[in-house]
C-alpha cells in the first residue's frame, strides 16, 4: 500500500531511547505537502515556516509536533529523551557529543538552513538505533534552474544579533549551493546546588551570562552523471568561542564562604565532509556515501578563589579540558523492487575517536609557578567502532502492509591500549500499518537496539568539575539493551485529522549515577544495573477551520519505573509523567503569525526527580514585498524555563535548579534574490 501524504500533526510520547536514515529510493517532484506520514517515519516540511526565516535550529525543533526542547537544549520525542540527532541522515562529530555540546551546537545553528524535519520514534533495522528515538534534520538543496540566493539577519537586546546567506546556481548537470553565517549568540545562566551529607552541607550559586561568536559556511555540489546516475559532495565548517566570566558563591562543609571566578575561554571548531554516489534506475537504487567529520573543544577550567570568611590569601589554579572527537563512516544502501514490495539491503562502517586530556595545577601567585595534581591531570582515549549488514522486506497486499527488518551489529570499545569489550546482536525491527479506509490506518512498531556508553563515562581517571564536585569514568561500562514497542490509531477528514497511539519501552543494564565522597569533595561515576521500564498513551489532533487558520496539539501522559541499586541496595521508583504541546498558525494577506507552546511536567530520575517547566513562543513573518520581509521573533514569553531538581540517596540529599533565561524578541528581516 503506497504511503500517503497527510497533513496531519502528530500527538507522541516515549520515555526511552532511537536513530535516522535516508531512504534512497524517494524522489518527489511535485511540491512537498507540510506533514508526510510514512511508514517507519513522519516529516515535517519546516522550510517555510516564520520560525525558520531567523531562528536556530533549537527554535525549529521546538515548534515541530511530537519534539519538546527545553532552554537548556535537552530534546524529548514523544517523552523520550534519549534522542540521536542527524544531519541528511548521517551522524556527525558535532551532534554525538554529551547533551552540554549538542544543545549549543543546536542553539547556534541557523534555522534558515532547514529544509525538513524528520521523526523516527521506532527506527527500521535499516537505521543505526543507538537505543534513541531519531532526529534527522534534513538541510536545504535546491536543484532548480537558474541562480538564487537569499540573506537574513535578526538583532535584539543585550548585543546579541546575527546574520546570514545562502545560494544555489544550477547549470545543466551541476548544481552547487552554499551558505555563511555569523552569530553574537548569548544566554543568561542563573544555578543553584545544595547538597547534605553526613559530613556538612554545601551550597553554590551562580548568575553568569554566557555570550559566544559564532561563524560558520557550507560548500556542497551535486553533478548529474546521467539519467540514472548522480555524484554529491559537501563540506560544513562551524566555529564558537566565548569568555564567560563565571563567580560561583561557595559555603563548603566547615563554613568557609568563597567566590570561585573562572572566565574562560572556551573554544570549539567544527569540521564535516561527505561524497556519495547515487543511482536510480527501473526498480533499483543504490546510495554509497563516504563522511568524515571532526570537533575540537577547548573548555578552561582556571579560577582564583576570593576567600570572604574566614579570609586569607587568595588561591590561583590553571586547569582547562582538551577534546577533539573524530568520526569516520562508510555506508552502502541498495534496494530492489520485489513482486509485493521492496528488497533493501546495507552495510554500516563506523569509526570513532575520542581524545580527551584533562589539565588541573595549583599557581603560586608569587613565582607563577605551576604545580599539577596528579588527581585531575591526566588523558586518555576512547575508540569505538561499529559493523553492521541488514536486511528489510516491504511488503504491500492488499490494505496491508509491512516493513520487517533485521540488523547484525558488531561493536567494540577501547580505552587507552586496552580492549574493554566488544559485543554481537542481532536486532529485529517490525512495522505494520492497516489502512481501514484512504484516511484511516492503524499501525504496529517493534525494534530491540544497544545503545552504548558516552565515551566520557568510560574516564579511567578523576576530573575537575566544580569546587565541591569530581568526575570519574568507568571504563568497564556496558551498552544498555533495548526493547520498544509502539501501536497508533490514524484518521483524517476534510478539515480535521488525528490520533491516538500506546507504547512500551525497557531497557537493561541501565547506566546509572554511582556516589561517593572524597574528604569534601563528592565523586560521581557511572555504572551499569539499572533497568527502566515505561508505558504511556499518546494523543494528536490538528485542525483547519478556514484555509488561514491552522490549529494543532499532541501530547501524552506515561508511567516510568525505575529500579537504581543505591548504597542502602536497590531503590524501585515509580511516577507519571507527560507532556503538551500546542501549536497555532494564522496566515492572511503579508502576514503570517504562529505560536508554540509547550508543557513538561515534573517526573523522576534515578534516584532523584525533576520539576515543570514550560515555554511559549510567537513569530510574526510580514511580506513587506515579494522578495523582502520582516520578522519577529519572541522568545520564552513567561520565562518558564527554570527547572528545579533534587537527588536523594544513602549518602546525600541534593535539591537545586537551573534557570537559563532565553525570554527576548529578535527583529529581523528576509531577502529573497531570484
Amino acid at each position: 500500500m503506497l504511503t500517503k501524504i497527510r497533513t496531519a500533526t502528530l500527538f507522541g510520547l516515549a520515555a526511552l531511547p532511537a536513530a535516522v536514515h535516508a531512504d534512497p529510493t524517494v524522489t518527489i517532484t511535485a511540491k512537498k505537502e507540510a506533514v508526510a506520514r510514512q511508514l517507519d517515519k513522519t516529516v515535517y516540511q519546516v522550510a517555510d515556516t516564520p520560525r525558520a526565516a531567523n531562528g536556530s535550529a533549537q527554535d525549529v525543533l521546538q515548534a515541530t509536533p511530537e519534539v519538546s526542547v527545553t532552554a537548556d537544549g535537552q530534546i524529548a520525542v514523544k517523552g523520550n529523551t534519549q534522542v540521536t540527532v542527524l544531519v541528511d541522515g548521517k551522524p556527525t562529530a558535532l551532534l554525538s557529543g554529551s547533551g552540554a555540546d549538542r544543545a549549543v551546537a543546536l542553539q547556534t545553528m541557523s534555522g534558515a538552513d532547514i529544509a525538513s524535519v524528520e521523526v523516527i520514534t521506532n527506527p527500521s533495522a535499516a537505521q543505526n538505533a543507538n537505543g534513541g528515538a531519531i532526529l534527522n534534520i534534513v538541510l536545504k538543496r535546491n536543484r532548480k534552474p537558474g541562480a538564487h540566493a537569499q540573506v537574513q539577519g535578526s538583532a535584539t537586546d543585550q548585543g546579541l544579533w546575527n546574520a546570514g546567506a545562502s545560494g544555489d546556481v544550477t547549470r545543466g548537470h551541476l548544481s552547487v549551493h552554499g551558505n555563511v553565517g555569523y552569530r553574537h549568540d548569548g544566554t543568561l545562566k542563573i544555578r543553584r546546588s545544595e547538597v547534605d551529607d553526613p559530613a556538612g552541607h554545601t551550597l553554590q550559586t551562580s548568575r553568569v551570562f554566557v555570550r559566544r561568536v559564532v561563524d560558520s559556511a557550507a560548500l556542497g555540489a551535486d553533478y548529474a552523471l546521467s539519467d540514472a546516475d548522480s555524484l554529491s559532495a559537501s563540506a560544513r565548517h562551524n566555529k564558537r568561542r566565548s569568555r564567560p566570566l563565571f563567580d560561583v558563591l561557595n559555603e563548603d562543609r566547615a563554613g568557609t564562604i568563597y567566590h570561585r571566578i573562572s572566565e574562560g575561554p572556551n573554544e570549539q571548531s567544527d569540521d564535516s565532509a561527505n561524497v556519495s554516489y547515487s543511482h536510480q534506475a527501473a526498480g533499483t537504487a543504490l546510495k554509497a556515501t563516504v563522511q568524515h567529520s571532526a570537533t575540537t573543544t577547548l573548555v578552561d577550567k582556571s579560577y582564583r578563589d576570593v576567600f570572604v570568611a574566614p579570609a586569607r590569601a587568595t588561591d590561583y589554579s590553571h586547569g582547562a579540558t582538551r577534546s577533539a572527537r573524530r568520526l569516520d563512516q562508510a555506508t552502502v544502501d541498495s534496494t530492489r523492487a520485489s513482486e509485493h514490495g521492496q528488497w533493501g539491503m546495507g552495510l554500516d562502517v563506523q569509526d570513532k575517536t575520542d581524545d580527551i586530556g584533562n589539565y588541573q595545577a595549583r599557581v603560586d601567585p608569587a613565582t607563577g609557578a605551576e604545580t599539577p595534581d596528579p588527581l585531575t591531570t591526566n588523558g586518555y582515549t576512547v575508540t569505538t567502532t561499529m559493523r553492521a549488514v541488514y536486511l528489510t522486506d516491504r511488503i504491500a497486499h492488499g490494505r496491508w502492509e509491512a516493513l520487517l527488518g533485521g540488523r547484525a551489529e558488531r561493536m567494540a570499545l577501547r580505552v587507552g591500549a586496552a580492549q574493554t569489550g566488544h559485543w554481537q546482536a542481532i536486532n529485529p525491527s517490525l512495522h505494520l500499518k492497516y489502512g481501514f479506509t484512504d484516511d484511516a490506518d492503524l499501525t504496529l512498531s517493534y525494534r530491540r537496539s544497544l545503545q552504548m556508553p558516552d565515551p566520557r563515562d568510560l574516564n579511567p581517571f578523576t576530573t575537575y568539575v566544580d569546587a565541591q564536585n569530581l568526575g570519574r569514568g568507568n571504563p568497564g561500562l556496558r551498552p544498555q539493551r533495548l526493547t520498544s514497542w509502539e501501536t497508533g490509531l490514524h484518521a483524517e477528514g476534510a478539515h480535521v485529522g488525528g490520533g491516538v497511539g500506546a507504547f512500551y519501552r525497557a531497557s537493561r543494564d541501565t547506566v546509572f549515577n554511582a556516589r561517593t565522597f572524597a574528604g569534601n569533595v563528592l565523586i560521581t561515576s557511572k555504572q551499569n544495573g539499572g533497568q527502566a521500564r515505561s508505558a504511556g498513551i499518546t494523543g494528536s489532533l490538528d485542525w483547519t477551520p478556514v484555509a488561514q487558520l491552522r490549529l494543532g496539539a499532541d501530547g501524552g501522559a506515561y508511567r516510568v519505573a525505575l529500579d537504581t541499586p543505591d548504597v542502602t541496595g536497590p531503590v524501585r521508583q515509580d511516577g507519571m509523567s507527560g507532556y503538551l504541546n500546542v501549536r497555532v498558525a494564522y496566515s492572511a494577506g503579508h502576514d503570517d503569525v504562529s505560536l508554540d507552546a509547550h508543557g513538561q511536567s515534573a517526573g523522576i530520575t534515578p534516584l532523584g526527580r525533576f520539576g515543570p517547566t514550560s515555554g511559549v513562543n510567537l513569530t510574526w513573518k510580514h511580506a513587506l514585498s515579494k522578495t523582502l520581509g520582516l520578522t519577529v521573533n519572541a522568545n520564552d514569553l513567561f520565562d518558564g524555563s527554570s527547572r528545579a531538581y533534587r537527588t536523594d540517596t544513602g549518602t546525600f540529599r541534593q535539591t537545586g535548579f537551573d534557570h537559563f533565561v532565553v525570554r527576548r524578541i529578535y527583529v529581523g528581516f528576509v531577502k529573497k534574490i531570484e
